[in-house]
């Protein structure tokens, strides 16, 4: 039997809620991105964009010391931490690791942390995924407390998985049963699944956004999402929706030669806009 279902605007808008008159950012969600390394600062950036495009209320970016000053000036709504393993990971509501941050032993020593002692949602992206596959943390990753998210490409699914199924759907539905996570394999019709469940395929997107930091913006935005309350899945879901709907519309303003990943960011609260709209 096919489990597969699509998401399309109205799977998004039964689930994303509007806000409260009277709420305030403490209740909007308070996000830790740990992403970007002194040549990769702009993930850091982009990924930090997404979340608060995507209605964070806080944002917090765990970085390097000597690019404090870049992060900030670039988005100069974030707070900036010293990337630490000694880090009270608890205090926020999502955690985003991963993008730019490179493959090393402290950074294992934070995302083997983050997968033993964090309870809410944890977005892995690019190099934590590389260093899931690096340092062997696949169980970890199946014994965690945390509702994870992977968000790999095709590269980064080949280095998780030892064998490729054949086919794009059972390729994430693999990496879903390997992890224990749920699992977005991005591409045109990404796909989201989570095992024993039905998988579903994204309706949104184009190929302009086949764009350097398009999966940066991608992990802020559902890490915003979970960070507001929505569960894993949920926010894996509507966020993958919300991103390529923003690629369209950058798409139809300016073409889809030259979108750049702030382009998507800056479009995905207008993304929102129209989805609550309906």
């Amino acid at each position: 039997m096919d489990n597969r279902c699509l998401i399309t605007k109205e799977y998004v808008n039964n689930i994303i809620r509007k806000r409260p008159q009277d709420i305030h950012k403490g209740q909007c969600g308070r996000v830790l991105i740990i992403a970007g390394s002194r040549a990769m600062t702009g993930a850091a950036v982009l990924c930090a964009k997404g979340a608060f495009r995507a209605g964070a209320g806080l944002v917090y970016v765990s970085i390097p010391e000597e690019v404090f000053p870049v992060v900030q000036i670039s988005v100069p709504e974030v707070i900036c931490v010293l990337r630490s393993p000694e880090t009270d990971f608890g205090i926020y509501d999502a955690v985003a690791v991963g993008p730019g941050i490179g493959v090393d032993a402290e950074n294992t020593q934070i995302i083997r942390k983050i997968l033993k002692e964090y309870k809410k949602t944890v977005v892995i992206d690019a190099d934590g995924l590389n260093t899931v596959a690096a340092a062997d943390l696949f169980e970890d990753m199946r014994t965690s407390s945390a509702d994870i998210v992977i968000t790999p490409h095709m590269g980064e699914a080949a280095r998780l998985l030892d064998i490729m199924p054949a086919g794009r759907e059972e390729i994430a539905e693999k990496l879903s049963e390997l992890t224990g996570a749920t699992a977005v394999l991005k591409g045109a019709g990404t796909i989201v699944a989570s095992a024993g469940e039905k998988s579903y395929t994204n309706t949104t997107g184009n190929p302009g956004m086949a764009t350097a930091g398009s999966g940066d913006t991608l992990t802020g935005i559902i890490a915003s999402l979970a960070a507001q309350g929505y569960s894993g899945f949920d926010a894996a879901a509507c966020g993958v929706y919300i991103h390529g709907l923003a690629g369209d519309m950058a798409a139809d303003a300016m073409g889809q030669w030259g979108i750049t990943a702030s382009d998507i960011a800056e479009y995905a609260s207008r993304a929102i806009k129209d989805i609550i709209s309906q």
